[in-house]
């Protein structure tokens, strides 16, 4: 056991170190202070002031936008701009001015005839006359980009030049699939005077007229397409009426012999071949 003078003397030793180590930090309190305060009295030189900037006197003109660049070329700016303008008509064009409408109501006619309403289905459909579009016209598109795109991308037409230049092969192969009729009688619909021939026409009242040809020309074909299966159809039906079945779909009877004989005179392959040859007439 611990005496109690030994208690004393660590108790007593103990008050020294702690009043030792409050004097330290008062001192070191202190010693912050003041240099603190002093760095906050010292006094900064005063900055002169920077004399003010000479006017700029205004330009005259207005604004404006550089379509080519310095070779004469558009800009790739316009480039692009153009692109994606062409980006968002181009499902109108390619609906109104190639032969993507009759080639597409062909083959959806030659899908009712065959009483199968979604196989193929449209995709598939949309396609097939995208790519036969694609073969068929591309005599056409590579005498726009030869006489249009090309010249303009190279600086040696304006744009206005470049537009009428390549809408030329285009209109001869939409005037060579035009009726007379329909280009007439689109001309009295807009209230123009007749042209004196076909080569007068403005794009205005072509379209609208090689659109109405080529939808009557692939209701025709069409309706080529469905007499062979109105006539399976005719047969079927006769013979359940005969048979005293008249509850039994005709359809369900019929639509095997119409895949049958669809598939034995090589159907899809004789209708591609006539829309491909419906064309090299012009």
């Amino acid at each position: 056991m611990t005496s109690p003078s030994t208690r004393v003397s660590r108790s007593s030793g103990i008050t020294r170190v702690a009043i030792a180590i409050g004097l330290l930090l008062i001192v070191v309190f202190a010693i912050l202070t003041i240099s603190a305060s002093a760095g906050y009295a010292a006094p900064s030189a005063p900055v002169h002031p920077t004399a003010p900037a000479t006017p700029t006197p205004p330009t005259s003109g207005g604004f404006s936008v550089d379509v080519n660049g310095p070779d004469g070329a558009p800009s790739s700016a316009i480039v692009t701009l153009i692109g994606i303008t062409l980006l968002s008509v181009a499902p109108a064009l390619l609906l109104m001015m190639t032969s993507f409408t009759k080639i597409f109501v062909v083959l959806a006619m030659t899908r009712n005839a065959l009483s199968l309403p979604s196989i193929p289905p449209n995709q598939v459909l949309a396609g097939l006359a995208l790519f036969l579009s694609l073969f068929i016209m591309w005599p056409v598109l590579t005498d726009v980009n030869n006489l249009g795109v090309q010249p303009y991308l190279d600086g040696k037409l304006n744009f206005d030049q470049a537009v009428a230049a390549g809408s030329e092969p285009l209109r001869h192969w939409m005037l060579a699939f035009t009726r007379q009729e329909d280009l007439a009688l689109m001309t009295r619909a807009s209230g123009q005077a007749n042209p004196n021939n076909p080569e007068d026409v403005t794009l205005i009242t072509l379209i609208p007229a090689f659109l109405i040809s080529e939808l009557r020309a692939a209701f025709i074909i069409g309706f080529v397409i469905f007499i062979p299966f109105l006539v399976i159809d005719l047969v079927v039906a006769s013979a359940l009426m005969s048979m005293g079945m008249m509850m039994l779909p005709p359809v369900m009877i019929s639509l095997p012999f119409k895949i049958l004989l669809f598939v034995l005179v090589d159907g899809w392959g004789l209708i591609i071949t006539s829309l491909i040859t419906s064309y090299q007439s012009g």
